[in-house]
């Protein structure tokens, strides 16, 4: 199965290379060599230290009864991380509008919206668990 699943991602990744360069409309290829460039320097040089540097701080907090804290930590960060992720794009680069029916909303202010609510329910987790872990007298 894992290998006929690689022939079928070589395939693919064949016939991506094959469009750009005698699609219809053929491109000119450099612009998409300079963006996966730049998606690996930004990747291997920013967004993997940093997510190493949070879990490293995150995992030295005293564990002492906060286990289950650590992990709501963690998995709060987690869902942050991918939010962000996923709105990077059209936060850090928008472009022009050509129709003002696409994305009419501040996204930038909605998105930190998400990640406040996301902050919140990482509290109101947190502190379920710290209600349920507590001793009993």
């Amino acid at each position: 199965m894992r290998v006929a699943l690689g022939a079928v991602g070589v395939a693919l990744m064949g016939l991506g290379v094959w469009s750009l360069l005698y699609g219809a409309a053929p491109q000119d290829p450099w612009p998409v060599v300079r963006w996966l460039a730049g998606a690996v320097v930004v990747h291997d040089g920013i967004v993997v230290p940093l997510t190493l540097a949070v879990g490293w701080a995150v995992s030295r907090l005293p564990a002492r009864g906060a286990v289950r804290m650590v992990r709501v930590v963690r998995g709060t960060l987690l869902v942050m991380a991918c939010l962000t992720a996923v709105a990077y794009p059209v936060l850090f680069r928008p472009g022009p509008r050509q129709n003002a029916s696409v994305l009419p909303l501040d996204y930038a202010a909605n998105w930190g919206v998400v990640l406040a609510v996301t902050a919140a329910a990482g509290v109101g987790v947190g502190c379920l668990q710290w209600w349920r872990g507590r001793p009993r007298r």
